[in-house]
């Protein structure tokens, strides 16, 4: 029996992401340069509400959202994040993220750049590991410091003079200055997290580790014997840190991997349970209508006419 050769995973890129959303006569594509695609930073009042909801995607840039008023809601991976006044919502590249409330009103700043400009003149992938809001695992969510704020406001502003009133944007001015940003807000994550304990640490090492191997390992003795501890002390700092149990932890990133696939690919369902380690499409079936209320077939089509 022939293997039918695997399908390209699509992950938009910033043009791509602009025409689907936005629609193809919105006048805020005025806003957006040839260099676009790789950085752009402007402010969020400049910008038209998107046209459409959002359904589960992924993005080749990273993209960071700064609230000075209003309240921006979203959800990054399976969890929903309310961002308020001067709070920053950062969603790594490759990420899963969804936007159902197109509506929201808020102001402040979205700056996007692609993950090659931090890898540039001044900047490396060592250094890059000490934000761990940039780690798809990570903890996407700085609340800034009132010393803090007018900081990160010069060095955003800074960024969005650079990206509209250049003819092409200085992409080392923009490292730098993203660097600087991103220290500014490690910062501020140091503050919030001060004195992070152990049930923590374990808890987002399972979360990483859950994001890299979801498509092969689903039981929480494995992630246990990768952390080398029992499976009832994982539970327990799961448990204790998120509110959810490690094998809640795990169904949810296989229904939220099932959900991307079935927006973004033409897999059958039985190609896709295959995709998600679920060898058996009934079972696949039964356990995704158990969560959502419809069949995989039926979200698909709800999907598609939104």
């Amino acid at each position: 029996m022939k293997t039918k050769p695997a399908e390209k995973i699509k992950t938009y890129e910033a043009k791509g992401f602009r025409e689907r959303f936005l629609g193809e006569d919105n006048p805020m594509h005025l806003l957006f340069k040839s260099n676009s695609d790789h950085f752009f930073c402007l402010r969020t009042e400049e910008m038209m509400r998107l046209q459409y909801p959002v359904p589960p995607s992924k993005h080749s840039c990273h993209t960071l959202i700064f609230v000075s008023s209003g309240t921006h809601i979203m959800k990054t991976g399976y969890e929903e994040f309310q961002t308020t006044t001067n709070e920053i919502i950062m969603v790594p590249a490759g990420q899963i993220f969804s936007i159902d409330n197109i509506y929201s009103s808020h102001t402040g700043y979205i700056c996007q750049f692609h993950p090659d400009i931090l890898i540039g003149k001044y900047g490396s992938r060592e250094m890059l590991n000490d934000f761990d809001f940039l780690k798809v695992s990570g903890n996407p969510k700085v609340s800034l410091a009132s010393e803090d704020i007018q900081t990160v406001v010069t060095i955003l502003d800074r960024l969005k003079r650079e990206y509209s009133e250049t003819p092409r944007a200085n992409l080392n001015i923009v490292q730098s200055y993203l660097i600087a940003l991103f220290y500014e807000m490690s910062k501020n994550s140091v503050k919030t997290s001060k004195g992070i304990s152990a049930a923590e640490i374990i808890s987002n090492k399972f979360k990483e580790l859950i994001h890299q191997n979801i498509k092969t390992q689903h039981q929480v003795n494995y992630y246990a014997s990768v952390l080398n501890v029992s499976p009832n002390h994982l539970n327990k700092c799961v448990k204790t840190v998120t509110g959810k149990t490690a094998a809640k932890w795990i169904e949810e990133t296989i229904l939220l991997e099932a959900k991307y696939l079935l927006f973004q690919t033409t897999f059958s369902v039985g190609e896709i349970a295959a995709q998600i380690g679920l060898e058996d499409q009934s079972y696949f079936s039964r356990f995704f209508k158990k969560s959502e209320g419809i069949s995989p077939i039926q979200y698909r089509k709800m999907i598609d006419k939104s």
